[in-house]
């Protein structure tokens, strides 16, 4: 069994971005910039959001957040993101989820121009993906990718199966591995008989939020797993959505959670931040 570590290539990825912003500013004296808009006091939010900015300052990113009241109107926030898709110093828009239930989530999502939309939410870049062209693929799915790439997992061939079909995660993560060859069956709340599903797969990528969902005898001998889901355990311990001390014992390779995909999210969205960079400077000149 070997641990797909996250966190040790998130930082090789940041060395490599952090090199790339300096070419940049060398070659046109652009530095790539991130706006995050982060609406209410949620406390995952917020410590999510932190991560974010030190991970600009590390780059050398121009970041800044928006941080509004939980009251604040949608029409509030629809200016603020266009005031942003017209702010020539930020390359990148983030809208932190989930929002205030009084909030069309989806309109905001909508508003964000195509070409500063570094989280992949907009329905022109979920076109791009599900159609194979180039555009922006949401951060944790296309950190997964990062992570089986960097350990030779080839999912050409392979039965992958997704359990979870979030708009976030599940349907962009069935997208990539398709794209990629891979035979992707998709599990969710309704599947009936989850366990006779994951023991046909060679991959399995679970990240629904629910503790010890995929259990040892759901697994076949030398499966790859990884795990997506974060929650907390009655003790406050992050966890995932795997029996790791189990599962762990049939498997080939295997994410930890914490730090295993968590990490490659926001590499992920550096190295989206600096593609976006990159193609306003091309623009520019």
């Amino acid at each position: 069994m070997q641990l797909l570590d996250g966190k040790a290539l998130s930082k090789k990825i940041e060395i490599q971005v952090k090199d790339e912003v300096e070419k940049l500013k060398e070659s046109c004296g652009c530095t790539p910039g991130l706006a995050v808009v982060l609406v209410g006091q949620d406390p995952a939010s917020a410590t999510y959001v932190n991560m974010k900015k030190k991970a600009c300052d590390r780059v050398g990113f121009y970041s800044i957040t928006h941080d509004m009241p939980e009251s604040i109107s949608q029409e509030a926030i629809e200016k603020t993101i266009m005031m942003l898709n017209n702010d020539t110093n930020v390359d990148g828009i983030l809208i932190q989820l989930p929002l205030p239930s009084h909030i069309d989530t989806t309109k905001l999502l909508e508003l964000v121009d195509p070409a500063k939309d570094v989280d992949g939410f907009h329905p022109f870049n979920v076109g791009r993906l599900t159609t194979g062209l180039d555009g922006f693929v949401p951060c944790t799915p296309l950190g997964v990718m990062e992570l089986l790439n960097e350990y030779d997992i080839d999912v050409k061939g392979k039965n992958c199966c997704v359990v979870g079909a979030s708009n976030i995660v599940g349907k962009p993560m069935a997208s990539l591995l398709l794209n990629a060859g891979a035979t992707v069956e998709i599990c969710h709340i309704e599947t009936d008989h989850l366990k006779k599903h994951t023991l046909q797969a060679d991959i399995v990528l679970v990240g629904v939020g629910v503790i010890n969902l995929i259990t040892e005898d759901m697994v076949k001998d030398d499966i790859v797993i990884i795990d997506i889901g974060v929650s907390r355990n009655k003790e406050g311990k992050l966890v995932g959505d795997v029996d790791f001390d189990s599962v762990s014992k049939k498997s080939s390779f295997i994410t930890p959670s914490p730090g295993g995909v968590g990490p490659m999210t926001i590499a992920m969205l550096l190295k989206n931040t600096l593609k976006a960079a990159k193609i306003n400077a091309q623009e520019k000149k």
